[in-house]
């Protein structure tokens, strides 16, 4: 089978190990369970959980297969399925069980249970020891050509969720200078409100639209440019500015990771939520769901993160999404209200 915007050719079950973490964004820890939804021999969707720990009631397990359900049959049309569970084989292998039964009774075709328990690979579905030897098969990710092309193709797999989160987490010793920055930006705002909506928009459209050409330039903005968009970005318009303005390429994903992991914490939201939706549309749904997380760690009803979080927890495509939001917010070159925010 074949990822299908990459091209990488996965030939096995250690073929599919190794290019698990390069779908989900990171090697998943023990007790992880990842659902590979395929089209045709294509790999075209992934979806991880975090099974109930070893001992857990058995309803937790079939509560987890009630959400992984629906997140994959809206991914439809569906061919069949591939269910990877990571972790010692008591714990998994009843597990992998019960997950493929849930699956299988709604009509949708699991083709293989595996599970991988150190650096081997084990079947659940096979038990032809030519090609599934019950001590399990041995699988080496880092001289793996599967590997080498997921890089080659830009492909990342970071060692764990915490790496994931790094790249948009303040570093305590960096946030001195964001914080007096962001001081005199809000100053700088107040007095700016003075004069109406229509000139904190006109601010907001110079300083989104300069910050993404500098960084496209490769100049890094500095701690007051940063803290002057993000403090601009907490009127709804010029949020909803950059979100039109940024593109979904890689490039931009990291513009916003910067400056999310820069930002002074009570000034996140914005630029998080930003972060989240331009992940998505990128693929990178792990990212998407862990920025979207931060920001509502910071203001638990910050609607767009709210509902971005849920259109990502229910698998809806990016699309539906923006389609949404293009509905419900005016256009974003007609300033609103001066008073009006998230």
């Amino acid at each position: 089978m074949s990822l299908s915007e990459n091209k990488l050719t996965v030939r096995s079950s250690a073929d599919l190990a190794t290019a698990v973490p390069y779908l989900i964004g990171f090697h998943p820890s023990d007790g992880s369970i990842v659902v590979i939804a395929c089209r045709d021999r294509r790999i075209v969707f992934a979806a991880r959980g975090d099974l109930p720990a070893s001992g857990s009631p058995a309803h937790h397990l079939r509560d987890l297969t009630a959400q992984l359900v629906p997140v994959v049959q809206r991914q439809q049309p569906i061919t069949d399925l591939v269910i990877v569970g990571y972790g010692a084989q008591g714990h998994i292998d009843p597990a992998l069980r019960v997950v493929g039964d849930g699956f299988t009774a709604t009509g949708l075709a699991v083709r293989e249970l595996l599970r991988v328990t150190g650096s081997r690979i084990f079947s659940l579905t096979c038990d032809d020891p030519a090609c599934c030897p019950p001590q399990g098969t041995p699988f080496d990710p880092t001289t793996s050509l599967v590997a080498v092309n997921a890089t080659v193709a830009g492909l990342v797999a970071r060692p764990d969720r915490a790496a994931v989160a790094s790249r948009f987490t303040a570093v305590d010793s960096t946030c001195d200078g964001i914080r007096h920055a962001t001081s005199e930006a809000t100053a700088r705002m107040a007095a700016l409100k003075t004069s109406g909506s229509t000139a904190v928009f006109e601010a907001g459209v110079h300083a989104v639209r300069g910050a993404l050409r500098q960084h496209d330039d490769g100049s890094r903005l500095t701690d007051g440019e940063v803290a002057w968009l993000t403090v601009l970005m907490t009127h709804r318009p010029v949020r909803d500015l950059a979100v039109d303005l940024t593109q979904p390429h890689d490039e931009h994903v990291t513009f916003w990771a910067e400056v999310t992991r820069r930002a002074d914490d009570a000034f996140v939201p914005a630029p998080a939520t930003v972060l989240a939706l331009t992940a998505w549309r990128c693929g990178d749904g792990v990212l998407a769901v862990m920025a979207a997380e931060r920001a509502l760690q910071i203001d638990p009803d910050y609607q767009l993160a709210v509902l971005l979080l849920q259109a990502l927890h229910t698998g809806l495509p990016p699309s539906v999404f923006e389609q949404a939001i293009t509905s419900t917010h005016p256009n974003p070159s007609i300033p609103n209200t001066p008073n009006e925010q998230e």
